[in-house]
């Protein structure tokens, strides 16, 4: 395995309408251990359905802008510097609730979310945004499950 050094804007870009992901670093990079991407979500992104991993443990750490995390019962505004870690088992979900962009980190462990990211690149029409529907029938070909 060999070492990973990105420059800003490096990494495997996926644009989905007006939002876009970036991988940084996945299973391939990481012995399968870690999945990072830099995610930038639109204005108004309804963002996936509630849902819970069985294994994976789901992480966002906020950039810019402000994103809306649901964890359990709880919903957070998470600012730039904040940081949600959603173990295995509890429903969460998030969305951009702003009228501007968001951009954060998501790491996962175990890695593999990055096929999932692909999946949803690769299917979904590029001129709109994903919508929770769309992002909750790809995502359940992985460890995710709508609730």
């Amino acid at each position: 395995m060999n070492a990973v050094v990105l420059r800003p804007g490096d990494g495997e870009r996926h644009d989905l309408g007006p939002s876009s992901i970036t991988i940084k670093a996945g299973g391939e990079h990481t012995g399968g251990t870690m999945f990072v991407a830099e995610n930038v979500i639109a204005a108004g992104f309804a963002g996936p359905p509630p849902h819970t991993h069985e294994r994976l443990h789901d992480m966002f750490y906020v950039l810019d802008g402000e994103l809306t995390v649901r964890v359990g019962e709880q919903t957070v505004q998470a600012r730039p510097g904040s940081f949600v870690c959603v173990p295995p088992g509890v429903i969460h979900t998030f969305s951009n609730q702003t009228d501007g962009p968001v951009r954060f980190l998501n790491l996962n462990t175990p890695s593999g979310w990055e096929s999932y990211m692909r999946d949803l690149a690769n299917e979904l029409p590029r001129d709109r945004p994903p919508m929770p529907e769309d992002i909750g029938r790809i995502a359940s070909r992985y460890d995710f499950h709508p609730l």
